[in-house]
């Protein structure tokens, strides 16, 4: 049975951040992923953890500066010791939080950038975080994501993100297949759950093509969950949307699911 993480950054937002993780439990989540957990200290984050009986799954590596449009750093040529730097500092969140995914953005670059050199530096700064992670028992994660929500990403195609962590090597680098991002690309994600499933690290879901609850748009979800079960992926699921109206009244969809 899937078992499902509420995104804190999506999910919930009628309540201050930091009081989202009471409103999960009370809906009956047992674990919670957002973003970027830096605008608090990671002890204050615990306690909500620890006061509501749930587990971190999940968050980003500093994405820099992203008030001025930066959605990560990693395949940026020149910023080097800033990702590197923003790196350590998730690995300290997480020796707090206890969560065992780091997930890395690769930024934004230009349309006349050298996609090469990008790509060079993506892969030394995976390798670099990957080591890095690896004392600590914590899988680094990169995301392919689509083109219409966030035109410039670096990383777009499921095969691509495959590619790139083989050629890294680190068995610690997964894919995080985003259903709602895979979906928008590709399509085919049946197929791409059963090819790819050896080297996912995390699976978020959304309806397409709004990003509302995934009991509505286009993809086939209680199919698709079905799938992920015959894999036997047991990991959690991350509830990446933005609730149509008020959070707990959209969760109709997640009851049959939820405290198994």
């Amino acid at each position: 049975m899937p078992r499902f993480a509420a995104n804190l950054s999506m999910m919930y937002t009628e309540h201050d951040f930091l009081d989202r993780f009471a409103a999960a439990a009370s809906d009956g989540f047992r674990a919670v992923e957002y973003l970027f957990p830096y605008d608090h200290p990671a002890t204050e984050i615990r306690k909500r953890l620890d006061d509501n009986g749930l587990t971190q799954a999940l968050f980003n590596a500093p994405p820099g500066d992203w008030g001025a449009g930066d959605r990560g750093t990693a395949a940026l040529p020149g910023r080097e010791a800033e990702f590197r730097g923003g790196f350590a500092r998730a690995l300290e969140y997480a020796a707090v939080l206890g969560n065992d995914r780091v997930h890395v953005m690769a930024g934004i670059v230009p349309a006349n950038a050298d996609r090469a050199r990008c790509r060079a530096v993506y892969l030394e700064n995976l390798a670099y975080a990957a080591a890095s992670a690896a004392a600590h028992g914590i899988t680094v994660l990169i995301e392919p994501i689509n083109t219409r929500d966030m035109p410039g990403y670096f990383l777009n195609l499921q095969s691509d993100g495959h590619t790139i962590c083989r050629q890294v090597g680190a068995a610690n680098l997964k894919v995080q297949f985003d259903c709602y991002h895979c979906q928008i690309m590709e399509g085919d994600l049946a197929v791409k759950l059963k090819r790819d499933f050896g080297g996912i690290g995390h699976i978020q879901i959304a309806g397409v093509p709004e990003r509302h609850e995934p009991d509505i748009g286009e993809l086939n979800y209680p199919y698709l969950f079905d799938v992920i079960d015959e894999l036997g992926y047991s990991g959690w699921i991350g509830c990446e949307y933005r609730p149509r109206g008020g959070t707990s009244a959209g969760l109709g969809w997640i009851k049959g699911y939820l405290g198994r």
